[in-house]
């Protein structure tokens, strides 16, 4: 059995990625199976590059194939943001709903509901050789918050074709179009043909 190393902590994103890997040739560790890891600064000025920031940290610790992710929406009536900083954005409103709140009263007012989330997935097979692995999902940002499933801007991004935010969905149907399953298909297609 291979394993491979999701350089990652964060619960909800972990639940996603374990429910696409259920094949006994690879078993996916996190963070999580081992003691305190520190994480790099995510310092890039794009979603490949902080995932990369994080693939390659973690090689280097732990000398294991190693991927990491880096996700976020992009909401055209704040000129693209938070975009790489959708983490900050929610820490710096404190919570998850006050950011959603924020966005939504910038949408109303400039009549502009049109976002898309992206991930992208750096896989890094040793110190030099980095494959990198994206998604994206085009939608609007709901009039307001919506749905309890899901996590940080879930309850207010409706993906084109669908009347419900992703918080409303069931998880199932929301990670068969996610950005994240889009990317993580792919990368789970070309780890099956590594091994």
């Amino acid at each position: 059995m291979k394993e491979i190393i999701f350089f990652s902590n964060n619960k909800n994103k972990i639940i996603e990625i374990s429910n696409f890997f259920v094949e006994k040739s690879l078993k996916i560790l996190d963070l999580n199976n081992f003691d305190k890891i520190i994480s790099p600064n995510e310092i890039g000025n794009t979603f490949e590059e902080n995932a990369k920031i994080k693939s390659l940290h973690g090689y280097k610790i732990f000398n294991k194939i190693c991927f990491a992710d880096d996700s976020g929406i992009c909401i055209e009536a704040l000129d693209g943001k938070p975009g790489v900083h959708s983490k900050n954005f929610l820490k710096n409103n404190k919570n998850a709903y006050n950011a959603c709140r924020e966005i939504l009263s910038i949408t109303r007012n400039k009549n502009n509901f049109n976002a898309f989330f992206q991930t992208s997935i750096c896989l890094s097979l040793n110190e030099k050789k980095h494959i990198f692995f994206n998604g994206k999902i085009v939608g609007k940002i709901s009039k307001e918050i919506k749905g309890k499933s899901g996590f940080g801007y879930d309850p207010i991004f409706i993906p084109e074709g669908y009347n419900k935010t992703f918080a409303e969905m069931k998880p199932e149907q929301k990670n068969s179009i996610s950005h994240r399953s889009i990317a993580i298909k792919k990368l789970k297609g070309y780890l099956l043909k590594l091994i």
